[in-house]
């Protein structure tokens, strides 16, 4: 008996080599796919700006990267003790403004070289709403808990997030030809927009990146809402998709766009993650003392393939 709708989508080609650099960014689902990619053995770089979830504040920190932007002083404001930018996440928030300016440029600046060499980008787009700023005129990628009435609520229109987003597709092929990109629309539902509202943002993201050329479409939004498709799936907020439901669209992403000559070697550094994450009842015993003697010969043995791989707890 068949529990779901199953339907197919193209591998992408040529799939993705453990020596591929990898550069994510957009929706906090792209943290997820971070971490699984990371704890395989790819090299890769994330969120530059923190979570952004709207096409523009993506093009934006996008474009921030590829200039190497250097933040000033003026481009920050203090909020609640905080010194914030609009174009950032709260994570790069401080209460010194040299704190953040620090975590701002650093960020821009190495994630700027690593997108240089970058063989893959990823673009998760999480919501075609934007909040602009009514005294400044400009969209934020943050409102940092602004008042509400200092903004306007803005659905994007399919027309502006296509020619937004075909802009920085040249942009970026101007700033390294050698990279692909790779679309996916995040299945994180926004239901602080209500229901139905959030459903017109996915289907103008899914309309505007369908209409771009050349991409790769990793249909993520689709296995959650359509394969998946169950509550059980989602975290308590209901609005998150859970842990289960991530491994299964890391599973799908794995089978349609890394490479299959990879896959012993990404289970190897794999299980050196889980054994790094290991609690022990008791170091002390011999067991233990072998358990990490063997996990250190397998690191060695790894890391001389991806000499990038770096695991604090068997670097000893």
């Amino acid at each position: 008996m068949q529990w779901h709708t199953p339907f197919g989508f193209p591998d992408f080609q040529p799939s993705i080599r453990l020596q591929d650099k990898i550069f994510l960014n957009g929706s906090c689902f792209s943290q997820h796919m971070y971490r699984f990619l990371k704890e395989s053995g790819y090299q890769v770089a994330h969120n530059t700006h923190g979570i952004l979830f709207n096409p523009l504040s993506i093009i934006r920190s996008l474009n921030d990267v590829m200039e190497n932007k250097i933040y000033r002083p003026e481009d920050l404001f203090q909020l609640n003790e905080y010194w914030h930018s609009w174009m950032h996440h709260s994570d790069f928030s401080d209460l010194h403004p040299e704190n953040a300016l620090n975590k701002i440029n650093s960020s821009i600046e190495a994630h700027h070289h690593f997108l240089k060499e970058a063989r893959i980008l990823i673009l998760t787009l999480g919501s075609a709403f934007a909040y602009y700023h009514l005294a400044h005129g400009f969209y934020v990628s943050n409102n940092h808990r602004a008042p509400q009435q200092d903004f306007r609520r803005d659905l994007l229109e399919v027309s502006d997030i296509k020619s937004g987003l075909q802009q920085l597709l040249d942009t970026l092929h101007q700033f390294n030809p050698s990279l692909r990109v790779i679309f996916t629309i995040s299945p994180v539902r926004h239901i602080r927009e209500g229901l139905i509202d959030n459903n017109r943002s996915k289907a103008r993201l899914i309309e505007a990146v369908h209409d771009l050329n050349p991409i790769y479409y990793f249909p993520a939004y689709e296995l959650v809402m359509d394969v998946l498709r169950d509550y059980r799936f989602y975290d308590v907020d209901k609005a998150h998709p859970n842990y289960e439901a991530t491994a299964y669209v890391w599973e799908e992403f794995a089978a349609h766009c890394l490479h299959a000559e990879d896959a012993a070697l990404r289970e190897a550094v794999e299980q050196l993650f889980r054994a790094a994450r290991h609690k022990p009842r008791d170091t002390r015993t011999n067991a233990h003392q072998q358990f990490i003697a063997q996990q250190h010969t397998l690191y060695q043995s790894v890391r001389q393939q991806l000499p990038h791989l770096l695991i604090e707890e068997f670097m000893l």
